[in-house]
């Protein structure tokens, strides 16, 4: 008898979730005009931009554009310079996507290119929740630490920053 009591569990579980799921990406919808996958434009990338891929269709990877190639904190905290393939290498991304605004023009910050660039090469301690890609580019971005944990909550701080609806498009 007890079986069906988890089944039963299990299922209230889910619906409970995907119930919190379904609030958190009606919220983000109005922060987030095309999520990454969505956007049919291609932009051409500019030094400083906030650049995405996919990992095995559930998370995000974020960094910064520069010169042809992406600065990002990799899981060991080592901050680097990368070629855009090797972003997506041993990921499950098929493509990059640029943040831009609803014109397609890549949103950047004055200082979000020199952050990304004094912190190549350095160590950061690097944790999957609190210290993690999205927090780096959202440091480099504003020059501020603040914890930022998921993909979402970076949507939500950089719709606040650039103050207006975002739209993550293609890569050209």
């Amino acid at each position: 008898m007890p079986a069906p009591l988890i089944w039963l569990g299990a299922g209230i579980a889910a619906l409970y979730a995907g119930d919190k799921i379904a609030k958190v990406n009606a919220v983000s919808r109005e922060r987030v005009h095309y999520f990454p996958g969505e956007g049919k434009e291609l932009v051409k990338p500019v030094n400083g931009a906030i650049v995405c891929c996919g990992i095995y269709g559930v998370f995000e990877h974020t960094g910064i554009w520069i010169d042809g190639n992406i600065v990002e904190l990799k899981g060991n905290g080592l901050i680097r310079g990368i070629s855009p393939s090797r972003f997506m290498a041993d990921r499950s991304g098929e493509y990059i996507s640029i943040l831009c605004d609803l014109n397609t023009n890549p949103l950047i910050s004055a200082e979000a290119e020199n952050n990304a660039i004094n912190k190549l090469f350095t160590y950061s301690d690097y944790h999957v929740i609190s210290n993690n890609c999205h927090r780096f580019v959202y440091h480099c971005v504003t020059g501020t630490n603040k914890t930022i944990t998921s993909f979402s909550e970076l949507n939500h701080h950089l719709f606040h920053y650039f103050q207006c609806p975002l739209s993550w498009q293609g890569l050209q």
